[in-house]
C-alpha cells in the first residue's frame, strides 16, 4: 500500500477473532515471525498483540460471542467514531457493535456495509494503530470481496471519502490517491455461502514459500501462488482454524 502509516479514513489495524488462541499463536509466530504479548488484565479477555520487533502488526484474540466467525477483520481509522457509525447508517450500512470506548487506547464500533461485510471503526487515542506496514510479516494490502461493488463504491466513498482507481482488471481504493486496497466482485466461483467480507494481506519476501510454510503448518493454500499482470505475486490462505488472509509480494499497486 502507499500508506506508510495509519491515517483517517485508511486502514489502521487488523485483527484475528479465533477459536484456539495459542495455536493461533504458533502458527503465526512460525509463519511471520510475530512475538505475541497477552495484555494480562482479565477485563481484555486474552486479547493478544503480535509485534514485529518493537512494532506492533495485529492482534489475535478469542472469540468473544458464540455468532463470532473465526476470520481476521479490518479497522479504518476515524476522526470520530460515534459520527463514522451515523455516516455508516445513513449510507446504508448497520451497526453491530458500539461505539464503545476501549480503555484509553481508543473507541471502537463494528459495522456491515450494504452487502454484508464486516468492517471495524477505530478513533485513535493512545493507540493508533500498527507501528509498521508494507514490511514483510506486516500489513501491506486490504481487499473488499463482494457480490454488490456498485453499491461498494457509493458506501465507501460517502463514509470516507476514498479515491476510485478502476480499470477494466481491479478497482483500487485509496486517501487522495494513495492506494492502500482494491475490490474484487464475488461471481459464481465464490460458493454461495461465502459472505461478502474485507481480507487483509500480508507482506513476504516469498509467496510461494510463506504458502507452503502454511501448509505444512497445518494451513490451507486457497488460492495457488499467482503473479498479477503489471501488480504483484499473491496467495491466498486459511488458517488451521479457518481465517483466511492473503500474502503478497507488492507490484506496482504499492
Amino acid at each position: 500500500m502507499k500508506l506508510d502509516k495509519p491515517v483517517t479514513g485508511g486502514p489502521c489495524w487488523t485483527e484475528l477473532g479465533t477459536s484456539d488462541l495459542e495455536a493461533a499463536k504458533r502458527f503465526y509466530g512460525g509463519l511471520f515471525g510475530w512475538r505475541a504479548e497477552t495484555d494480562p488484565r482479565q477485563e481484555a479477555g486474552g486479547y493478544t498483540v503480535a509485534h514485529l520487533g518493537d512494532a506492533a502488526v495485529a492482534a489475535l484474540s478469542p472469540l468473544y460471542q458464540e455468532s463470532q466467525p473465526v476470520a481476521w477483520n479490518v479497522s479504518f481509522a476515524v476522526a470520530d467514531a460515534d459520527a463514522a457509525v451515523e455516516a455508516v447508517k445513513a449510507a446504508g450500512g448497520t451497526l453491530l457493535l458500539g461505539p464503545m470506548d476501549v480503555f484509553d487506547v481508543g473507541r471502537f464500533a463494528v459495522a456491515l456495509d450494504p452487502a454484508g461485510a464486516a468492517f471495524q471503526l477505530w478513533q485513535p487515542r493512545a493507540f493508533p494503530g500498527a507501528g509498521v506496514f508494507n514490511a514483510p510479516g506486516s500489513l501491506g494490502w486490504v481487499e473488499l470481496l463482494t457480490r454488490a461493488p456498485e453499491r461498494a463504491v457509493a458506501f465507501y466513498t460517502t463514509v470516507f471519502g476514498w479515491s476510485v482507481n478502476a480499470s477494466e482488471r481491479y478497482t483500487q481504493w485509496g486517501i487522495d490517491g494513495a492506494d492502500f486496497g482494491g475490490m474484487v466482485t464475488m461471481d459464481e466461483k465464490f460458493p454461495p455461502e461465502v459472505p461478502s467480507h474485507w481480507l487483509p494481506y500480508f507482506s513476504v519476501e516469498d509467496v510461494d514459500a510463506t504458502a507452503a510454510d502454511a501448509a505444512e503448518a497445518g494451513g490451507t493454500i486457497l488460492m495457488e501462488p499467482m503473479s498479477v499482470p503489471d501488480g504483484p505475486r499473491i496467495a491466498v490462505l486459511r488458517d488451521p482454524q479457518g481465517a483466511m488472509f492473503g500474502v503478497y509480494v507488492p507490484g506496482e499497486e504499492g
